[in-house]
This record gives C-alpha cells, structure tokens and sequence, in this order.
C-alpha cells in the first residue's frame, strides 16, 4: 500500500464480513450484559470521566481510574474475571501478526455521538515491541496518525465496518487517535455508535 504512514503500519479494509462482524458484535453484547458491563473509566489524578466507555476480553482488562492506568484481571465493578477471547481475535492476531505469543488483553470501547479519543501512545504494556491490532465495528471513524512525538504532522484514514489496522515496528511507538465518528451511518452496534476492538499483548514472552 503506498501511504505516507510509518513502518509498521498495515491497514486491511473489510477483513472482516458482514456476518463475521455480526458474529463479534453478538460476543460483544453478551460480554457486555453479563460480567464485564460497560464502565466509565477516569483520568488519572484528576478524575475526569473518560468519554468513551469500555470493556474487555481476555485474562487482563485495561483499567483507568484516579490511581492510574493497569491492566488487571478482574472487572473493576463486579469484580469477576474478563470473558475469554473469543477465538476469531486469536485468529486474527495469528493472521496478522509475527508475535510469538497469543495477546492478553482485548479492549472493547463504544464510541458513542461526538466521542473522540486523543492523540496518544499505548505505554502500559510490558512489552512494547509487540504490536496492537484494531478491529472497527458499526459507524464509520476518522483515524489519525502522527509520528513518535506529540504535534507535528499527521495522516487520517477513514475506518469502516469490519476494516483492521495493526501497529507494529515503527508504527507501535507513534502517536495515534481518533477524531470523528460518523454517527448513525451503521444498524450494527445495538444503540448506534462504533466498537472498537483492540489486541494487546501485556507481558513479555
């Protein structure tokens, strides 16, 4: 693919199908109203609600709140173990990436109307040479990458449904977000809106 993006960078429009898209969003919904209910997670020190709410699959969950940021693995509300992964995430991780061990951690947020995510760099995992990948499902987003310092030039791509983006080499360590959501484009995701599922490794091999 000839983009302007970094090393590392692969993005895969349509990977996924519509009834393999239909097929994760039904495991979302049920993750979701069983033990691993959507939670609002909070700003470090200063508490501030973070706007797109989240959950996980997997052994570890990403955790956000006034202490910092961790993986745990347990659900910060009920207290039960995250649900297992389903297998098309392994799958894919094995399709798409080189790592030699399975990832740990699936984060699952809901974009809701007007939600954004900032520019940043996942920094929490033990490891980060191992890649993330990212998996979009329901209404459109606006991605945008930019290089390994904050400012400075950036590039945008519009995800669609079922479209997977990997951040390996390179591209793992720039910073990355997303702007816009393209709301009521999509009947996927139960109550509108966009999920977006994202493979992490935590620990090293």
């Amino acid at each position: 693919m000839n983009t302007p993006f970094p090393s590392g960078f692969v993005y895969k429009p349509e990977y996924f199908g519509k009834t393999q898209q239909l097929a994760l969003m039904s495991a979302v919904t049920e993750a979701v109203r069983g033990p691993a209910p959507f939670f609002q997670g909070r700003m470090p020190r200063t508490g501030q609600a973070i706007s797109v709410v989240g959950s996980n699959f997997g052994p570890l969950g990403w955790v956000a709140d006034i202490t910092g940021y961790r993986y745990d693995p347990c659900h910060p509300k009920t207290g039960q173990p995250w649900p297992p992964m389903p297998q098309v995430l392994l799958d894919i991780w094995d399709d798409l990436t080189e790592y030699p061990s399975p990832p740990e951690a699936c984060l699952i947020n809901w974009y809701r109307e007007g939600n954004k995510m900032g520019m940043h760099v996942d920094r929490d995992e033990h490891d980060l040479g191992a890649p993330i990948v990212s998996i979009s499902l329901g209404d459109p987003a606006r991605y945008r990458l930019g290089g390994p310092q904050r400012g400075g030039k950036t590039f945008s791509l519009k995800l669609s449904s079922g479209d997977v983006v990997v951040l390996a080499g390179e591209a793992r360590q720039c910073y990355h977000g997303v702007d816009k959501i393209f709301y009521g484009q999509s009947l996927l995701v139960p109550k509108g809106g966009r999920i977006n599922l994202t493979l992490r490794r935590v620990n090293r091999v």
